[in-house]
């Protein structure tokens, strides 16, 4: 397993302008709070990024911009989230020239593949790349394709992928892939992305998470995974319970798409902290208004984050 790919590790939250350019400048701001806040590595480009919205251009910004602000103090890892093999490899490539130090993959989508046709594409992947490669597991978005446990390990034992970042949600089926990675001698770094769950994840055996409220608050996410690597299960729970009253966030909107609840609820608790100047979502998704946006900010002051 490559360590520098365990720890908390969130999917950076991309701002933006009024105009729905990327403010790089709050990209700026944004990373800062998580390296400050003791994050382990960033994540960007994926879902909590808006990636399905980004042209290349934008995607390209936000890559050059989040390794110059990182300058080499946590590991970028980059999303290339495509339709096709040779779609996300010319990602990877970009993103590689650009300097991330590993790169983010989900199975293929709109085609309907078999469980052998997913591990040559990740297999094509690797071999057109010089980065470490993530699995990115996350069936809502491909429709329902979930990446099988035993080819995950299969494809680490080959050298393919270098770990998985785990959003299906899929507790039971985490569980299952952290005992069949420990039997082969564990070749992946297995991250959860199930933020309300972590210390029971990582008591488990993951290495570590990908949670998207770590952009809201990382510092407690820090905390959580000191204790746990430090088997202090109690106090990780004490601090698991206080992440999960602040993530109360999502579940205060109403009225809202799939779309329209965590990451907007991220980014309007991040303008409450005073990371974000502003809230402001890439089209189709709308930014939060009105009583969401007014419930959210109470939470954030309940919770004593502002």
């Amino acid at each position: 397993m490559d360590k520098r790919f365990t720890g908390m590790i969130p999917p950076v939250v991309t701002p933006f302008t009024a105009e729905g350019e990327v403010d790089l400048e709050a990209l700026d701001r944004v990373i800062e709070h998580l390296i400050e806040g003791g994050m382990n590595g960033l994540f960007i480009l994926g879902s909590s990024g808006e990636v399905a919205y980004l042209n290349d251009a934008q995607r390209d910004a936000v890559t050059a911009r989040t390794v110059a602000t990182a300058a080499g103090r946590v590991p970028v890892l980059v999303g290339a989230i495509e339709t096709t093999a040779k779609r996300v490899i010319d990602r990877a490539l970009r993103a590689q020239e650009l300097g991330a130090d590993a790169i983010v993959a989900a199975g293929p989508f709109y085609a309907l593949p078999s469980a052998a046709e997913v591990a040559d594409h990740f297999r094509a992947i690797h071999a057109a790349i010089d980065l470490p490669l993530f699995a990115y597991d996350v069936p809502v978005r491909l429709g329902g394709l979930k990446l099988g446990r035993d080819m995950l390990v299969e494809l680490g034992k080959e050298g393919v992928i270098v770990g998985v970042k785990d959003s299906s949600g899929d507790d039971v089926g985490f569980r299952r892939l952290v005992a069949a990675n420990e039997a082969a001698g564990h070749p992946l770094s297995l991250l959860t992305g199930h933020e309300c769950v972590v210390d029971g994840m990582l008591l488990l055996g993951a290495d570590g998470a990908v949670p998207g409220y770590g952009n809201v608050d990382p510092h407690s996410y820090a905390q959580l995974l000191e204790a746990a690597r430090a088997h202090e299960w109690d106090k990780a729970r004490e601090i698991q319970d206080r992440i999960c009253a602040g993530f109360e966030i999502v579940f205060a909107v109403k009225g809202q798409g799939a779309d329209g609840t965590g990451i907007p609820a991220f980014k309007t608790a991040m303008e409450a902290v005073g990371v974000l100047d502003n809230a402001y979502m890439a089209p189709p998704v709308k930014a939060l208004e009105g009583e969401n946006r007014q419930r959210v900010i109470d939470i954030v002051h309940a919770v004593g984050l502002a």
